[in-house]
C-alpha cells in the first residue's frame, strides 16, 4: 500500500498531520500506529499458520486413513464376447464357383 506512493505523496500526508495534531501529538500517533501494525501482522501470522497446520494435520489423516491405506478393488475383467455362428452357414459348405 505505502508501496504505491512516491515521496511527494508520503511529505504532504506528514505535514497534513503535523497541522492537525500538532507536534506534541504526533510522536505518540506514531507509536500506536505502529504498535496497531504490528499486532496486526502478528495475528495475521498466527492466523496464517494456524490454516497451515489444519491443512497439514488433514493431508496426515486422509494419508493414515484405512480407506485410503487400500487400493481401490478393480472390477472382474469381463468375459469375451460370445460369438454365435449363424447355424445356416455351418451347414451350406463351399459357395458354389460359377463358370466363366
Amino acid at each position: 500500500m505505502i508501496g504505491s506512493l512516491g515521496g511527494p505523496e508520503i511529505f504532504l500526508i506528514l505535514v497534513i498531520a503535523l497541522i492537525v495534531f500538532g507536534p506534541r501529538k504526533l510522536p505518540e500517533i506514531g507509536k500506536s500506529v505502529g504498535k496497531m501494525l504490528a499486532e496486526f501482522r502478528k495475528a495475521s501470522n498466527d492466523f496464517k499458520r494456524t490454516i497451515e497446520e489444519e491443512v497439514e494435520a488433514d493431508k496426515l489423516k486422509d494419508l493414515a486413513s484405512p480407506a485410503a491405506a487400500e487400493p481401490p478393488h478393480a472390477p472382474p475383467p469381463a468375459a469375451p464376447p460370445v460369438i454365435e455362428a449363424d447355424p445356416r452357414a455351418l451347414h451350406q459348405g463351399p459357395p458354389p464357383i460359377e463358370p466363366k
